[in-house]
């Protein structure tokens, strides 16, 4: 079985080294294997299932037809195998050779893929000789008869399954008489067929290779008496090729007419009466910019294709043909009309305007200056109120507060060795706090220092809590904590002798600076 499978698959691999059947391929080879199964004497074993594959008889053959008409063909097959029979009376086995000549009639005709056929004839069976049976060991089979169905898998391979009844001459190959009726056999046989000849329509388009003008039409493709393929306007190009088969065109442009001659289909073509280029789908670009003439607003002058063929020279992103604003600035941002924003309407455009959206003056760089003293609003400390460039536009203090402030430091007392504040000491900073809500845009920096005794460390320590006190208290009465600097300095910077009471004294200290 094995082989037989083998075989088979041989035979589908001469598929493509093998010619197509028609009516001048005549002979067709084929290759068959299948079960034999018997009746005679013993019983009847046909379309029995009471046998195992393990005990089937097998056989295994070839066939040579020849054809002879659209629905008849002769064939020869030889077939190689085993019969027998297992019965209540008995059983036989037996290995044989049979030959069989058939006349064939298709149902279908050759091109069908689906093809039933029935089939009569005649032949011979050569057993093996087995004397305790029978001493002949030829049966002759008149007649031998059946059906099938050829199922077409390529024009040169087919697929076949068949039943073969064959009725013997002889009544006793059992060993067994069956009351006059003489032994039968049945073969149920499967395989593959293959078509033989040579072939003289070698294009398949149903005219003959020696009438035949075209002979490499390709499948299926409508032809002429001539065997061309059909040409309806007649331009030289072949329907199946013309993309326009009602209309005469050129081999160049598949059969498609070109008026204006630019090798582009006037179907494919954006301006068929211009002569223009494939990649501008026909239209002519007068300027060279890649933009077609129809689509580009400034066809004598190169542009880009975001302003559909205009140029920018100023690169603002707006057409010079639109621009009112024609030498605008790189990077600057512009309008519609490609002119630089300027959303206080100052005369001073955004990129260039420190205030962009107070109108203000080209002085100061586009900002206010609301009390007029030559300071814009954005750097002014004092807007309201002219001051000076010294101060941020804020007033000077005068001279009397001045001393007035220096002269309040003097008279700030702490607890001894500690940071809290004396109640005397009170009164002089709600005075300071009043003067600096009135100067609201001075500073006070407020430094603290201490005599040599006592540790450096401890100190420095003590001179930064006494000024933190004195901050704290400060924004305890409105004063905003950013005007305000609390420096501890300790023993250092003296301005007396530490050798001595009152130089100490002197240097236990708080000393009060205003800036702006």
């Amino acid at each position: 079985m094995k082989k037989l499978l083998l075989l088979s698959c041989t035979c589908l691999a001469l598929t493509s080294i093998t010619n197509a059947q028609t009516e001048d391929m005549k002979w067709n080879i084929g290759l068959h294997g299948g079960i034999s199964q018997f009746n005679g004497g013993l019983g009847n074993g046909f379309y029995s299932n009471k046998l195992s594959f393990s005990d089937a008889n097998y056989l295994g053959g070839i066939s040579v037809s020849r054809y002879l008409g659209n629905h008849f063909d002769l064939s020869f097959s030889a077939s190689k195998g085993k019969v027998g029979y297992i019965g209540n009376k008995g059983s036989f086995s037996s290995d044989f050779t049979s030959a069989l000549l058939n006349l064939r009639f298709n149902l279908l005709g050759q091109k069908s893929f689906f093809r039933p056929y029935l089939f009569i004839g005649g032949g011979a069976m050569v057993f093996d000789k087995n004397l305790v049976i029978n001493n002949k060991n030829v049966d002759f089979i008149a007649p031998s008869y059946g059906g099938g169905v050829k199922i077409q898998l390529s024009p040169v391979v087919a697929f076949n399954a068949q039943e073969t009844f064959l009725y013997s001459n002889n009544d006793k190959r059992d060993g067994y008489t069956a009351s006059g009726i003489n032994d039968s056999y049945l073969f149920h046989t499967v395989g593959f067929s293959f078509n033989l000849g040579k072939k003289k329509d070698a294009d398949n388009d149903g005219v003959a290779d020696r009438n035949d003008k075209c002979p490499n039409t390709p499948a299926g493709i409508a032809v002429d008496k001539s065997g061309c393929p059909l040409d309806r306007d007649k331009d030289g190009v072949a329907d199946y090729l013309d993309a326009c088969p009602d209309v005469a065109g050129t081999v160049a442009t598949n059969g498609c007419p070109d008026k204006d001659g630019d090798g582009i289909a006037d179907k494919d073509d954006r301006c068929p009466d211009q002569a223009g280029s494939a990649s501008m789908k026909g239209c002519p670009d007068t300027d060279g910019d890649g933009i077609a003439d129809i689509d580009d607003r400034c066809p004598l002058v190169a542009g880009s294709v975001e302003l559909k063929g205009c140029p920018d020279s100023d690169g603002d992103g707006v057409a010079d043909i639109d621009d009112r604003c024609p030498g605008t600035k790189k990077g600057y941002k512009v309008d519609a009309k490609g002119c630089a924003f300027d959303n206080d309407n100052d005369g001073i455009v955004n990129e260039e305007d420190r205030c962009p959206d107070q109108a203000g003056l080209a002085s100061l760089k586009g900002c206010p200056d609301t009390d007029g003293d030559g300071i814009a609003d954005i750097d002014d400390r004092c807007p309201t109120v002219k001051g000076t460039f010294a101060n941020k536009g804020c007033p000077e203090i005068p001279v009397e507060y001045i001393k007035k402030i220096t002269l309040i430091g003097s008279k700030i007392f702490f607890e001894n060795n500690s940071a809290k504040l004396k109640v005397a000491s009170l009164v002089q900073l709600d005075e300071l706090a009043s003067i600096l809500h009135k100067y609201e845009s001075a500073n006070l920096s407020i430094d603290g220092y201490t005599d040599s005794n006592g540790d450096d460390a401890k100190n420095m320590e003590l001179s930064q809590k006494r000024t933190e006190s004195v901050k704290t208290y400060l924004m305890g009465k409105g004063i905003m904590e950013s005007r305000l600097t609390a420096t501890g300095f300790g023993k250092t910077k003296p301005i007396a002798d530490n050798k001595t009471a009152i130089g100490r004294a002197k240097n236990r200290r708080v000393e009060l600076r205003t800036s702006y």
